[in-house]
């Protein structure tokens, strides 16, 4: 298990593979990848990201993640498996499933509610501390770890 301050100051709790926390996740993250890019979304107001947000009620991880992939980038994923779980050690602390996504389809939506959409990002992901595009998201050890883990495990490559 991995601990660090995460770009607001907060302790986080990283665990990539199978344990998990005593908090349930109610969030999911979702690291996804489309022709060779990264699928990120634009939120309106924190920028570039990689897509997920919350578990809505009667709801599996596995179908918030589904769901939160499609009306962030309208991609439809071909392979979505769980890798990790983070904990965010804040006033109200709260936990995230991290899932990994090989998306092969993208709906023209018009529609993408907060978000601007799919935007494809080919270039590195080890540089987004310094850039003002990205979002606080992207700036913590969450997804450089995670990253580091998809690329120990397989699924990507460097």
């Amino acid at each position: 298990m991995e601990k660090f301050l995460d770009y607001n100051g907060y302790q986080v709790e990283l665990s990539l593979g199978a344990a998990d926390f005593q908090i349930i996740p109610k969030h999911v993250l979702v690291i996804a990848i489309y022709k060779g890019g990264w699928l990120l979304t634009r939120h309106k107001i924190r920028g570039l990201e990689f897509p997920g947000g919350k578990v809505e009620e009667g709801e599996t991880l596995e179908e918030a993640a589904k769901r939160e992939l499609y009306e962030e980038t309208g991609g439809k994923a071909s392979q979505l498996i769980r890798i990790g779980t983070y904990k965010v050690n804040q006033q109200k602390p709260f936990a995230k499933a991290i899932f990994f996504a090989e998306v092969n389809f993208l709906q023209d939506k018009g529609d993408y509610l907060e978000t601007d959409g799919p935007q494809i990002w080919s270039g590195d992901l080890k540089s987004v501390k310094e850039d003002d595009r990205f979002s606080f998201v992207m700036k913590d050890d969450v997804v450089t770890q995670s990253l580091k883990y998809l690329c120990e495990q397989g699924f990507i490559q460097k």
